[in-house]
């Protein structure tokens, strides 16, 4: 999606409900953070979360929460364009990877026990031989 065409609908008043949103959110952070330990207590979560459904609702209702909905519904699209592997080709792919892992282990350990032992016969032997 093109960035400037996400720009030219957005409005003062979507800017405003976006600040508007993480305003309401940081205010319920506060909130439960500062009825802690008081007679209030009780009320912390409750304040939270209606912060964060208050929050969530007024960025709902902005230019950005519509084009954020409308990102997901495209990609929900996308997502049953994609090419799901059979069950069968999943389990002779992943069979496929751990062979190859266990040969490059091998691999690199023989380049390692070839290479230090090469160190040790240049270097005279050392406390390992």
């Amino acid at each position: 999606m093109n960035e400037v065409a996400h720009q030219e609908g957005v409005t003062g008043a979507d800017k405003a409900k976006l600040w508007a949103a993480v305003l309401i959110v940081a205010a319920g952070i506060f909130a439960f953070y500062l009825l802690k330990g008081g007679p209030s207590e009780g009320w912390r979560w409750p304040a939270f979360a209606g912060s964060l459904v208050l929050g969530g609702l007024v960025f709902a209702f902005s230019g950005y929460g519509s084009a954020l909905w409308k990102f997901f519904l495209e990609a929900r699209v996308e997502l049953y364009k994609v090419f799901w592997p059979t069950r069968e080709e999943t389990g002779s792919m992943t069979l496929v990877v751990f062979v190859f892992v266990v040969v490059m282990s091998l691999f690199f350990w023989g380049v390692d026990s070839l290479l230090g032992w090469g160190t040790r016969a240049l270097l005279g032997g050392g406390a390992g031989s």
